[in-house]
């Protein structure tokens, strides 16, 4: 069980929602580190009183350092400040939820100073996978996802220790606000309908991807590394409901399921005290308030982006990266109203497609990919 934790991204909904956690289970707060909400990030300090905390926006470094000025709390910036927090002396695991390729470093740092991660960044394993799954099976140390679908996956795997008895993992998709439209219709979607996302509380970048079902795709690649299968192990179906988180089928053709209210507190709950389970703020599953719970087959003539990301794991090499830097750029185009919805899963293909075939992945490899997706993405759309 976690007992001192460095939380980054403690603004964002993941981060609110572990520190909800933490004031319930009294685990101490080492670190806590934010893009650029200085204002919250002050009132979170002088609550869990952390040894240091730090804004990824340098910008904003003077005026944090000023709100804290009479507490004994350091105080960094920019992504030195971020992988400060990830090697916190104290603290046994850091929780990392920034979104985006900012992560994949501190991550790594964390992994090389030897603290498990409680990982809620799939950029981290869809760019960097093969990568930061070598680094923590060389320095011993644990990742455990948070991820909804990935934790399901994680808890119904340890009624199994034999990896042999595995045939599949099934991963569930909500289908987002869009679910039954066809591709002509996505012609006309607007940003309020696609932030509206109708189970889950996210970031806006995160429920955009949810919408267009690239979310899936990237926990598609994430699996494969967070759990060594080979992508023809992983499937995907829409459960509307999102009270199965996910599934897993054994070579017996028996399949075991976890279940719960869709709230993120709990797998966050679980990361933090693995193996033990406790208590949680969560409210308890009533299957009388859900009498039928439905499955369909993904539409992935529609939703375009999960094959995407399945063609770029079986292509592997820099090819998920640069699928991920061109989703993250093309969303924002989308979000600053410079593309159409219906743009992104062609902005991502053709930026994927653009990207180099290599045998072998360094980390430079990887921000290349990831700028390089990003600028062709930028250079034809904006």
């Amino acid at each position: 069980m976690t007992n001192h934790v460095s939380i980054l991204g403690s603004t964002g909904s993941i981060g609110t929602q572990a520190l909800d956690v933490v004031r319930k289970r009294g685990i101490n707060v080492t670190a806590l580190c934010v893009h650029n909400n200085v204002e919250l990030l002050e009132k979170q300090a002088r609550e869990f009183a952390p040894q240091l905390v730090a804004v990824f926006d340098k910008n904003r470094f003077n005026d944090l350092k000023a709100r804290l000025a009479d507490t004994p709390i350091r105080v960094e910036a920019g992504m030195d400040g971020l992988c400060a927090c990830a090697t916190e002396s104290q603290c046994d695991t850091v929780l990392t939820s920034v979104v985006g390729m900012v992560g994949l470093v501190p991550t790594l740092c964390a992994i090389e100073a030897g603290k498990n991660i409680a990982l809620a960044n799939k950029e981290t394993l869809v760019a960097g996978g093969e990568l930061v799954m070598a680094a923590a099976k060389r320095k011993g140390v644990k990742i455990l996802p948070v991820d909804s679908e990935h934790s399901a996956i994680f808890q119904c795997l340890e009624s199994s220790p034999r990896k042999e008895a595995l045939k599949r993992i099934i991963l569930t998709a909500s289908g987002g606000p869009f679910f039954g439209k066809t591709l002509e219709a996505l012609k006309s979607v607007t940003k309020a309908q696609a932030l509206n996302h109708p189970n889950w509380s996210m970031g806006q970048k995160v429920t955009i991807d949810s919408s267009t079902m690239m979310n899936k795709g990237l926990e598609f690649i994430e699996a494969k590394w967070l759990f060594d299968l080979t992508p023809e192990q992983i499937d995907i179906v829409v459960h509307r409901e999102s009270i199965v988180h996910s599934m897993i089928e054994f070579q017996d053709n028996s399949i075991i399921a976890q279940m719960g209210v869709p709230d993120m507190r709990i797998p966050i709950q679980y990361a933090l005290t693995y193996p033990e389970r406790y208590e949680s703020p969560v409210e308890q599953l009533s299957f009388a308030q859900y009498p039928k719970l439905t499955f369909f087959e993904p539409d992935y003539k529609t939703f375009l982006c999960i094959d995407i990301c399945r063609d770029a794991i079986r292509r592997a090499g820099v090819f998920p990266a640069a699928a991920n830097g061109a989703n993250e750029a093309a969303v924002q185009l989308f979000l600053d109203d410079k593309i159409a919805y219906y743009d992104i899963p062609f902005a991502v293909r053709e930026a994927m497609e653009n990207a180099p075939q290599k045998s072998s992945v360094t980390l430079e490899d990887i921000f290349e990919a990831d700028r390089a997706a990003r600028e062709f993405v930028l250079e034809k759309h904006a």
